[in-house]
């Protein structure tokens, strides 16, 4: 018995130069899957660029909206007496505050017209 046989013919194994092509199919096909995942990445970035773009125009156009409101709000309490203000609740509960005491007013007033109760 020939052990020293070389017996990789006999198995179907690649020859050196078989196996660097191998190889090389194999790098081919991974530089293919980087560059279409490149390509995706690129499109997904030049979105959220855009999205970002249109969210700084936003953030601009809401951030002018309160400075103007800011404004607004300031130049009412400038104007404003130091008495008045102008939340409606604040209107309402002035309203029926002096309603109160122009009633009370009135009932005395009755009370002293019609005089004592025997």
């Amino acid at each position: 018995m020939n052990i020293d046989e070389d017996t990789s013919k006999w198995l179907g194994c690649p020859t050196p130069l078989e196996m660097y092509q191998h190889q090389c199919a194999l790098l081919e096909d991974e530089l293919i899957q980087t560059e279409a995942m490149l390509r995706k990445a690129r499109a997904n970035v030049a979105g959220l660029v855009q999205m970002n773009d249109l969210l700084a125009t936003g953030k601009a156009s809401a951030e002018a909206a309160l400075r103007q409101a800011l404004e607004r709000n300031s130049a009412m309490n400038d104007e404003a007496p130091d008495n008045m203000s102008f939340r409606p609740i604040d209107l309402v509960t002035g309203q029926r505050d002096h309603l109160l005491r122009e009633n009370q007013r009135l009932l005395m007033e009755l009370k002293v017209l019609r005089g004592p109760h025997p």
